[in-house]
Parts: structure tokens; sequence; C-alpha cells
């Protein structure tokens, strides 16, 4: 008799070959057919169930330019695995043919060229245009937002994140959850959930610090398919670690790998024939959470804002990427029978602008929405001669220039900024605008500080942060990217552990060693410190490239990576 697993294993495996996630499938795309948006759309139905899953759009209304990653670095068992293949490494592993569409989308190879052949991708009136296509032809079809929507333009941070929420419930989510969202502070969190969202914010890991009860509602059970869908949500779990804990300090979050088990157990009580995660948790946690919780079908993962045209299997329980920036769009098609996820189709859908037409409604909200910002944020501010880019676990020319914006401004030997991966690109020869520094910058806690640092407290906070993203234990992976750096060298060690992977460290001004009882004059900002002083970094960005008209960025040689 067919084992459970094994029947399974081969429905996946079949409908694999089948449907979207045929390995090689984007390529034959590229091959064979027209970038139109019929066959962007194209899609042969599967199942009974179907979700939609965006995440990470970072408050990006209208169509971008967004660099992939140059450096994701996976260690330990994840060393080489997705996530963490990028370049040449990644077309080849989903054999993908260079500089097609399916290239310029999902990686960093020829990133200009391709993008002037291709133009920009996202914009939330070409998702709408992708989910209202997806809902004709399945009606019942679950949209679930992971999270990162309402900050991180200009516009969300002026209305506090009330544009984004109104775009949201015209898209039509079903539920989400947070990250980003709790830096507009707690009493907005609830205003905006109480008053202004159309659908469930969810989080079983957030708790009541004083009386440590659950404080969100965990999930929600729709009934879609002719199945119970169970929808479980798990917010940021490092929340008062990476952004500033005064701003919600009556909530409490973490992993809560034991709270998620009873989640579903729970679900499943209750008659749930299907089980969705959720989650913020970012890649390589959720990956190791599928192995420990039992019972997710599916985990809908995001804040690392990885983009795989295939899922990724755990034992029985896929795990789907579906990058940022609104650059992509999954659907997932499921067969649920007998309470049991027997196979499934899944496509990440490329959100190239100049091929999928505009929602009218969603455009016209777009338009209300900028209008009293939009000559303010249109006003260009320079020119830019280099590509600007950010998104990776080392330096990116955004993070450079932002560098030397505040060592020039704020008269600093050393600048800091946060490894941040939110933020589109701008071409050669596009115009910087304020809205485009906004996006790399805006947030409520965007004063630029100046301070004196030893040389041991500057080592002491590369070793931390670096201890964060190369952690062989990903639950301890507690932040973004590697802490950019402006008027520093120096070399990563990936494979070491904490306290022994930064070293070589100098002033690339003058190539003096760092000396640990020496005091420097350091600037940055995002300090999660609260009552830090200081102009806004936007502010300090703005009067740098006034200054100099046309920016010019050259290839960084701050960091020396090893053990990769």
């Amino acid at each position: 008799m067919i084992t459970r697993r094994e029947f399974l294993q081969a429905s996946l495996a079949a409908s694999a070959l089948w449907g979207g996630s045929g390995v090689g499938n984007w390529s034959r795309l590229a091959a064979q057919q027209a970038l139109t948006a019929d066959n962007l759309l194209a899609f042969e139905d599967f199942g009974n169930v179907t979700l939609i899953h965006l995440t990470d759009l970072h408050a990006q209304m209208k169509p971008v330019w967004f660099r992939e990653p140059e450096w994701n670095i996976g260690v330990g068992a994840v060393r080489g695995q997705p996530p963490h293949v990028v370049g040449k490494a990644f077309l080849e592993m989903f054999r993908i043919r260079p500089e097609s569409p399916e290239a310029y989308a999902l990686t960093y190879e020829d990133f200009t060229a391709l993008g002037r052949a291709y133009g920009k991708m996202g914009g939330l009136d070409r998702v709408a245009t992708v989910v209202k296509a997806i809902r004709a032809a399945r009606p019942e079809a679950l949209l679930l937002d992971g999270g990162d929507t309402w900050h991180g333009s200009m516009t969300s941070l002026r209305t506090k994140g009330q544009d984004m929420v109104n775009a949201m419930n015209l898209l039509g989510v079903d539920a989400m959850t947070s990250h980003w969202e709790w830096t507009f502070g707690a009493d907005r969190v609830k205003d905006l959930v109480d008053t202004g969202l159309n659908f469930p914010f969810l989080g079983a890991n957030v708790f009541d610090v004083e009386w440590d009860e659950p404080a969100l509602a965990p999930y929600t059970i729709f009934a879609r398919g002719g199945v119970q869908v169970a929808v479980i949500g798990q917010a940021f779990p490092y929340l008062p670690i990476a952004n500033p804990k005064w701003m919600f300090p009556e909530f409490s979050f973490g992993i809560r790998e034991e709270r998620m088990q009873a989640m579903v157990d729970e679900v499943r009580a209750k008659g749930a024939d299907l089980v969705v995660c959720l989650s913020h948790n970012g890649f390589d946690v959720d990956r190791k959470m599928a192995r420990r919780v039992k019972g997710i079908d599916v985990i809908l993962t995001g804040h690392t804002h990885d983009a795989l045209p295939e899922p990724v299997r755990i034992g029985e329980t896929i795990l789907i990427a579906s990058g940022s920036m609104g650059k992509f769009v999954s659907r997932i098609d499921l067969d649920v029978r007998d309470r049991r996820m027997m196979g499934f189709r899944h496509k990440l859908i490329p959100i190239f602008s100049d091929a999928l037409p505009p929602d009218p409604e969603m455009a016209a909200l777009i338009e209300a929405e900028r209008a009293p910002f939009k000559a303010e944020a249109e006003e260009k501010i320079g020119t830019t001669e280099s590509l600007l880019y950010r998104r990776g676990n080392f330096q990116g020319t955004w993070d450079d220039l932002i560098c030397d914006a505040i060592r020039s401004e704020r008269d600093a030997e050393i600048a800091l900024s946060p490894g941040v991966r939110w933020g589109p690109s701008l071409l050669p020869g596009d115009a910087i605008t304020r809205e485009d520094i906004h996006a790399v910058t805006s947030m409520t806690y965007g004063q630029c500080y100046r301070t004196e640092m030893t040389g041991e407290a500057l080592k002491t906070i590369l070793e931390d942060v670096a201890d964060n993203i190369f952690n062989t234990d990903p639950y301890y992976q507690q932040g973004g990217d590697m802490v950019r750096v402006g008027g520093l060298r120096f070399a990563c060690d990936v494979r070491q552990p904490i306290g022994n992977r930064i070293s070589a460290m100098e002033l690339s001004d003058n190539g003096a060693a760092v000396e640990p009882g020496r005091a420097y004059t350091v600037a940055g900002w995002a300090s999660v410190t609260e009552g830090t002083e200081g102009p806004q970094i936007w502010d300090v960005i703005e009067a740098h490239v006034k200054k100099l008209g046309t920016v010019r960025v050259p290839p960084s040689e701050a960091v020396r990576v090893s053990g990769i």
C-alpha cells in the first residue's frame, strides 16, 4: 500500500511537471514566447484552492527598478542552497536563459542593460491587474500579504501608513502579518488595525508584555474551494532587537515555536483541511521552523526579500518566496482532499510594468494618494552617473552614497549605515528625486547622529551584526544585512565564530590601522536608542547630492570577504 508520504511526494513531483513549477519552465517562456500580459498570466487551473501571495512591498506604489543581490551568503547546512544562490549560479540552478526577462527579474546579471530592454517592474496598479485576473479564474482565491507593507516611501511616512492601508483595502487583501508596520508606534498600529483595515492583522507570536497573553488574532479560517483553509500569522520575531523597542513597549514577539505548533494543532482540531503559515520570519528561519513544527502545508515566507521561481520543499511543507517591492506575485493552486494537500502548482509571476496594463481603479487611487505630495516628491535633486542599488549581505552603491553624505555633512571620520534590504535602484543617467532618497531612508527614527566610538566598540558592533547574519543557527539570525561603512575598511571571514569574523580594520582615507583604544568621530542613522538627536538622514543626503549635482559612486572596496 502506498503511504501518505509516498503519495504526497508523487503528487508534488507530478504537479511540478504539469504546471508553473516545472524546472526550466521560465527559460522556455523566455525562449518561446513574447513578453505579454497573456503569457505572464498564463496558468492552467489546478486543484480546488488558490493562494495569492505578495510581501515586502515597502510602500512602493509605482513601478521601480530593483536589482537583486550580488551577495546572499548561506552558512552551515544551507550553504549553496536556495535562496543563497546568485547571478550565473542562480541561472544555472533554475535553467534560466541569460539575458532573458527572467534573468533580469531574478538576478543582478547585466542589470542596467536588461533594465533598459525590459523596463521597470512592480506598481500596485499592475499588481491589481494580476490579482483581478487570477480571481476571474478562481473567484475564491485568498490574497495574503506578508507584511513590510506600510513602510518605505515618502508618502507612507507622511500619511503614517494610511496610503498603503487604503491601497491594500482596494486590492482586496484577505489577511496580513507585520514587521516595519510597528515602527509607526503601537498606538498608530492599533488605530489602523481597529479602524482602517478591512481584513485581519495576524500575529500568533505577538504577546502582551504585562500579562504575557496573546495580543493579536493568531489565525483566521476561510471556507474556500469546499475546504477549510487556516491562515496563521507570524510577525517578525526580532522586532525589539532590530527596531526600537520603545515604540511598542507593551508588546513582545519571538519565534515561539511551541506556540506555532499549538496553533497548528488547534486549527486542525477545528477542522482545517489546509494550514498556511503567513510568515515574516525570513527564509532560513522558516526553513528550520518547517522541520520542527508539524502539520504546516504551506509557508508563505517574507522578510529576507528572496524571490524563487520554485518552491522549496521541507518534508511535507512547501516554502514560497515572493520577492519584494511589488516585483512579483505568487500564485499557488493546491489539490486538497481528505484533509491533505495532495499536490500543487506554483507560478512566480513577474510584474513587468510595460507588459501589464494598469488597473484603472488602483491607478486612480495611487494618483489621489500621491497628489498632496507629488510636486515635492518628484522634485529633481541631482543626477546619477552610476547604478545605485541596495540589497545584499555587503555594501551597495546607494549605501556608499549615503555614507559619503554622512561623512561630508556631519564631518565624521567614519560613517555607519544600517544594512536594510528595502529601497529601489536607479539606473545610470536617472534623475535623483526627493522621493528616491526617501525610498532608501524613510523611517520614523531617521535622525543622523554624531558621536565618538573607540576602535574596540566599532569592532564589537561589526562582530554583533555579522553574527546576526552568519550565525549557523537561523534562529539567531536577528538582523538584516551587514552594516554599511564609510571611511573604514575591514575583512570578514563568514565561517568564523562571533568575535573572530572581523579583522584588518583600517581607515580608508589613509590606510591607518584602527586602534582599539582610540576614539573616532562616527556618524550614522537609524539608532534604536530613544531620544537620538540629529538632522533627518534624507535631509543630509539631499544637501550632499545638491552640492554634487551629478553623483558618481565607484565600486566599493570597504569589505574583503572570505569563507564563502
